[in-house]
């Protein structure tokens, strides 16, 4: 691990430490990005940067704030960056207008990478599988990274958050919006402008969750895999 000092953190307001958010960094260059996340200009930071070839970065201590969330809401918690360890992995990310860029999966060297750090940061701050998210989940309305092509299955597999299991889902299942959207809230979604914008949300829970097919609908597949992971979470 190689030690970088960015300027753009603050010390915490609670001790505590919930999250694990994941993102990417949707920038030409590792070298880009880490050049960005050290410049006290761009007033944006984590705690660690993994590269494509899975070089480790440690930026910001892990006692202190990094910023790395922004505007987001996880449960009943508005301050997300307070409460949590921000991986930065590098990748280009998705195109956006002004930004050129082909979105690519995230190779083996890397995601061994990011597996271990999880698993380090996880056993040293006792963080819940369902508190392992991307900033997607977080913060809905203005981000998609890491995005899906992002190895979530894999990450759960060796112990980093949750995936639902085939066996567990249920396509008979009956489909209710409202209904949805409640348990969405339950899990953790910032559903305020969820029933204007639902497709929105339920699309980046797809891209977390079920990443084969993002159509924003809410159909029996989702809905399954919805009360399979608040089923994990009441146990």
């Amino acid at each position: 691990m190689k030690n970088y000092t960015s300027p753009n953190f603050n010390q915490r307001t609670s001790n505590e430490i919930k999250y694990l958010i994941l993102h990417y960094t949707g920038m030409a260059t590792g070298k880009e990005a880490l050049e960005r996340l050290c410049d006290e200009s761009s007033a944006v930071s984590a705690h660690y940067l993994i590269e494509e070839d899975g070089e480790v970065f440690s930026l910001v201590d892990e006692e202190n704030r990094a910023w790395h969330s922004g505007v987001s809401c996880w449960e009943d918690d508005a301050d997300i960056n307070d409460l949590s360890i921000g991986i930065e992995i590098v990748n280009s990310g998705h195109p956006y207008p002004g930004y050129e860029s082909v979105y690519r999966s995230f190779p083996d060297v890397q995601m061994n990478s990011v597996i271990k750090l999880s698993q380090e940061i996880i056993t040293r701050h006792n963080i819940k599988p369902w508190h392992i998210l991307g900033h997607s989940d977080v913060a809905w309305q203005r981000k998609i990274d890491p995005g899906e092509l992002f190895n979530w299955k894999r990450l759960a597999e060796e112990g980093v958050g949750l995936w639902p299991k085939s066996e567990n889902i249920d396509k008979q299942q009956e489909v209710d919006i409202k209904g949805f959207l409640i348990k969405m809230a339950t899990y953790g979604y910032d559903t305020e402008k969820g029933e204007e914008e639902y497709v929105k949300l339920v699309s980046a829970f797809q891209r977390h969750f079920r990443q084969n097919n993002i159509d924003g609908a809410v159909d029996p597949e989702t809905v399954s895999i919805l009360d399979y992971l608040l089923e994990k979470k009441a146990s």
